[in-house]
């Protein structure tokens, strides 16, 4: 196998975990009453802080009131998802051909960068406690981890893929 080759295959596997856990990140937005219920028990079961316990406890009632009373709201929560699911399906190209489509890896990382200051503005705005602020901020860290590592793999396969310049 080639360098190339290997270098091809690594930026592929890195792009693939990035796809998987948009893809899944996104699916786990549809079923917000099940999950928030089986966190909450997950979490009784476990040894958790007290504040966390607390506020998992509000964000279940929260989700199931509002699912009760006003079930149209999670129509944004879908959207939310098919949201993910688009943004996964853009990777397509760099799938295809990662040094003609490394704006979309640009791209994503300066969503993952955005994830920062929304979190930290939005969070104090929507009452959300600060170390949940820090849970969500982890997704853009933890997704621009990949990102990171298929921008270097690019980098890598356009020097493998320039052309050689006569010497002289």
């Amino acid at each position: 196998m080639t360098t190339e080759a290997i270098a091809l295959r690594g930026v592929r596997r890195w792009l693939w975990i990035f796809i998987v856990c948009l893809a899944l990140s996104g699916l786990t937005a549809f079923p917000l009453q099940t999950e928030t219920r089986l966190l909450l028990t997950a979490a009784e079961h476990l040894p958790t802080p007290a504040a966390l316990l607390e506020w998992l406890r509000r964000v279940r009632t929260g989700v199931a009131e509002t699912d009760a009373r006003y079930p149209f709201l999670a129509y944004g929560t879908d959207w939310l998802a098919f949201a993910h699911l688009v943004i996964a399906g853009a990777f397509w190209g760099p799938l295809r051909d990662p040094v003609r489509n490394v704006f979309v890896v640009r791209w994503a990382l300066g969503a993952c960068a955005g994830i920062l200051p929304l979190a930290l503005i939005c969070g104090p705005l929507r009452g959300i406690p600060l170390y949940w602020r820090f849970v969500d901020m982890s997704f853009g860290v933890l997704g621009a981890l990949p990102l990171l590592l298929v921008l270097r793999g690019i980098r890598r396969l356009e020097a493998l893929q320039a052309p050689a310049v006569p010497a002289g």
